[in-house]
């Protein structure tokens, strides 16, 4: 194999959760390959330059190894080399360290209906201005 779909390459390695949503950020422009915007369907061939914004961050990925079936994580690291800028990285670690606090509800309030749901990723999208990629 010497060429795979952006999109797929991206759910593949595991940069996004779905294959659907590496589908819809690429079709948004959050994805680039060398620089240039890409469409789902542009081919990816080694030693590209993938560039992606997620969640407010600019993460840079080189492609050291082609492939279109989810592996597990151990594998997946494998495929890509991570070439993000230091300052994005300590941007993102700087965010991320200490916000993943236990979230707790009220003892016998039960499981979150839908509509609590949609009210708490609300309230979670305002508080740490998230954009529409959540995943």
């Amino acid at each position: 194999m010497d060429k795979v779909r952006v999109d797929k390459w991206l759910w593949s390695v595991r940069i996004f959760k779905s294959r659907s949503i590496a589908t819809d950020a690429t079709k948004s422009g959050k994805v680039k390959i060398n620089d240039k915007t890409a469409k789902p369907s542009t081919l990816l061939q080694m030693e590209d330059m993938v560039g992606v914004r997620k969640n407010g961050f600019d993460f840079r990925f080189k492609v050291l190894k082609l492939i279109d079936k989810r592996v597990g994580a151990a594998l997946a690291i494998e495929c890509y080399e991570n070439v993000t800028p230091e300052e994005e990285l300590n941007k993102y670690k700087d965010w991320f360290i200490g916000k993943a606090q236990a979230e707790v509800r009220e003892k016998g309030a039960g499981r979150p209906t839908k509509r609590d749901r949609r009210e708490i990723d609300t309230y979670k999208v305002e508080l740490y201005d998230w954009e529409d990629d959540i995943d």
